[in-house]
């Protein structure tokens, strides 16, 4: 019989009995299964042990991509330990930002003939700040474990599946020995009262002290949650402290207010099986205590679940860049958080909704809702943005009668429509839909509409960024060159790539200049910043090496580049190397500007960095003189040329660097330029992050 989540009984019964082991056999409090999704781009959580399934609604479906540990174990194939809630934060701040709590972590990924996921623990805060050796085995070996019953479950044509809500193990078997009466006698000749919590929250136990300062008898208690079967306990409040001493395991107390004017104290002790409170009577009221004495208020306050689950969401708003940014994080993050099946994300432009996103959706049904007239007001999207008020329909019924006009194309059965406003304009609007019918209470809607205004923002900066993003990278290209001139005898590649963390611009650049039928140069330099003006300044760089390249020797080209570039005054520096290839004289010279040494590989010998002295970066001295250094042309000699972004690295000498990519030169074995040009940025840890740009331009004497 197979199960919800993808598995038959049986395996589903041999992970979960695995992952409690694992949780028991590392003393964690909390054990959590990630497996990849079919296309590996998302981690869903499959198994949770130790705490309520609720709890990790931040987290239950986390992209590989994203800034979290279960992303990095799997991402970067290793063990990741946060000793503590500083480390925490410091690593990870939007998980910490949801997860406020005491607690160390350690993240692994589970990986056998594969990699099928990540394993999560948590500990408490309590244990020691270092993990040794032999606990780190100890986890890895339970990754192994895991994979192992993973893949015998795909060997029984039951592979895992990310479908269905996650499964959260039972923990503790209630009482462990001794007599019942004789513990009940116990608990009740303690002052004040006593009862008992599951991990879930729900009462398990309560003496007839703890019922009498409560205000409630046991069978009206007994199975149901504080916060709802007492209204003057219902503030996130309260059940953060609760969620606190689940996830920490420590102690916690807190003091409420049981109208109209008895104070409280409640302290709260956690343990694998649930929670022991102790209720006393308490003194005045903290001064940071809610007023929890008014009988009724005007809104039901958000779950501390759901306040944490939009300060998560929230957080991870704020790292996006681009549009497709958005749509993705809306995706992939919100609509699982709000159990949605599809999702439209569209934006106001010149009077009409242009789809910017979508999931859930055929493209025809798309088509017919692409480019809605803003000032519509039949249609629930028209009046949503026109009036800025959110609006839920529960069922196509509710739809049908407040908007008897629109037409219901996609076959969805609930919807909410959620205005994008920034400074009171519209930029857009967030619909979220529902396959069945489906009711938003109060809660779900306060945080949608909170969440609303989120994504707007995110949204407008999103465009502008587009935006500017389009304008420059035009720019960029339009300053490297498109194509190198084919020259005979001589094989060449380049490759550019731009820092990440600017504007996927920057100033390096290179170029294959024709000189006549028997000599080239070979020109690389590297203008500082990654932004508009550093590319600009690129451009008169380069226009300038083309205009003096006449002039023959390096030394005269770069002089005549620095005399212009001092005369513009620019506040920023450039480095440049000129390399002059003369194959009718068999001779190369080169003049470098501060520039990083170029390698040389003679055929079948080794690879080295090639001693050109540097002269003064390129505009600070008019003056300036370049040192010129020659080398013989020979048949497949290779030259590399390349900027500072490809060695330079935090912690790394630069000498020792520049060593490493010549020795991974000379340990190259392609026989074509252009895949060895990609092995040695791919050996120089040149990855999807890069925090400068890089250039590279390799040359290779083929014969003429």
């Amino acid at each position: 019989m197979s199960g919800p989540d993808g598995f038959d009984a049986a395996p589903a019964d041999g992970l979960d009995a695995a992952l409690a082991e694992t949780v028991r056999r590392t003393g964690a409090s909390i054990g959590a299964l990630y497996l990849l999704a079919p296309d590996e781009q998302v981690l869903c959580l499959d198994v949770l042990c130790g705490a309520p399934a609720d709890f990790a609604a931040p987290w239950t479906r986390v992209s590989t991509a994203s800034p979290a540990p279960v992303a990095d174990a799997v991402r970067e194939g290793r063990l990741v330990w946060m000793a503590d809630q500083g480390k925490l934060a410091h690593s990870y701040p939007r998980t910490a930002v949801a997860l406020p709590y005491p607690l160390s972590l350690a993240a692994a990924p589970v990986t056998g003939v594969r990699t099928w996921g990540s394993l999560l623990l948590m500990w408490p805060a309590t244990r020691p700040p270092r993990m040794t050796r032999r606990e780190e085995n100890h986890v890895l070996a339970s990754c192994r474990r895991l994979a192992r019953l993973l893949e015998e479950a795909l060997d029984h044509g039951k592979p895992p599946a990310c479908t269905g809500p996650p499964r959260a193990l039972p923990a503790g078997a209630g009482l462990r020995s001794g007599s019942e009466a004789a513990a009940a006698d116990f608990v009740e000749r303690l002052p004040g009262g006593s009862c008992a919590l599951d991990l879930q929250g729900h009462f398990t136990y309560l003496s007839e002290g703890a019922c009498a300062l409560l205000g409630r008898d046991a069978g009206r208690l007994l199975g149901t949650l504080p916060w709802q079967s007492l209204p003057w306990l219902d503030d996130p409040t309260y059940e953060d402290r609760y969620r606190a001493a689940v996830i920490s395991r420590a102690p916690v107390a807190f003091t409420a207010c049981r109208p109209p004017d008895q104070w409280l104290d409640f302290h709260l002790f956690p343990d694998a099986s649930g929670i022991s409170v102790r209720i006393v009577p308490g003194g005045d009221p903290p001064p940071s205590s809610p007023a929890s004495h008014h009988p009724a208020l005007p809104t039901v306050p958000a779950r501390a679940g759901r306040l944490y689950q939009l300060t998560h969401l929230a957080a991870a708003l704020t790292e996006v860049v681009g549009v497709q940014d958005v749509v993705d994080l809306v995706a992939e993050q919100i609509m699982p958080a709000f159990g949605a099946q599809g999702l439209v994300l569209s934006s106001a432009e010149a009077g009409r909704l242009r789809i910017t996103g979508y999931r859930g959706y055929p493209p025809e049904v798309i088509e017919r809702l692409q480019g809605l007239p803003l000032g519509t007001l039949f249609t629930p999207a028209g009046r949503v943005l026109s009036s800025g008020i959110p609006a839920f329909f529960a069922n196509p019924e509710e739809m049908r009668r407040i908007y008897p006009e629109a037409q219901q194309v996609s076959g969805k059965k609930a919807w909410a429509f959620l205005p994008l406003i920034v400074s009171g304009r519209p930029v857009g609007i967030c619909v979220l839909s529902y396959d069945e019918p489906r009711e938003f209470p109060s809660e779900d809607r306060a945080v949608m509409t909170s969440l609303a205004g989120l994504i707007a923002q995110a949204l407008d900066r999103a465009r502008l960024y587009d935006v500017k993003h389009e304008l420059a990278h035009g720019l960029q290209q339009a300053l490297l060159p498109h194509d190198l001139p084919a020259v005979p005898g001589l094989d060449v590649a380049a490759r550019y790539l731009p820092a990440t963390h600017g504007m996927d611009i920057g100033g390096d650049f290179y170029d294959l200049i024709r000189l006549g039928d028997t000599a080239v140069a070979a020109v690389i330099g590297d203008v500082q910043g990654h932004d508009v003006a550093a590319a600009a300044l690129m451009g008169q760089v380069r226009t300038a090496v083309h205009a003096h390249s006449v002039a023959g020797a390096p030394d005269a080209v770069l002089s005549g580049v620095n005399r212009l570039l001092t005369d513009l005054a620019p506040d920023l520096f450039t480095s440049c190397l000129y390399a002059h290839l003369d194959f009718a004289a068999g001779r190369a010279t080169l003049a470098s500007a501060g520039h990083p040494p170029p390698l040389v590989r003679p055929a079948g010998g080794d690879a080295r960095p090639l001693d050109v002295p540097p002269g003064p970066l390129l505009g600070i001295d008019p003056d300036a003189v370049f040192p010129v250094t020659e080398m013989p042309l020979t048949a497949g000699l290779m030259l590399v040329l390349y900027t500072d972004g490809l060695v330079e690295r935090p912690g790394v000498d630069l000498d020792d660097a520049i060593a490493d990519l010549a020795r991974h030169l000379a340990q190259a074995r392609e026989q074509d330029i252009d895949p060895l040009v990609d092995t040695l940025l791919g050996q120089a840890g040149v990855g999807a992050q890069r925090l400068d740009d890089v250039a590279l331009l390799a040359l290779r004497l083929v014969g003429r």
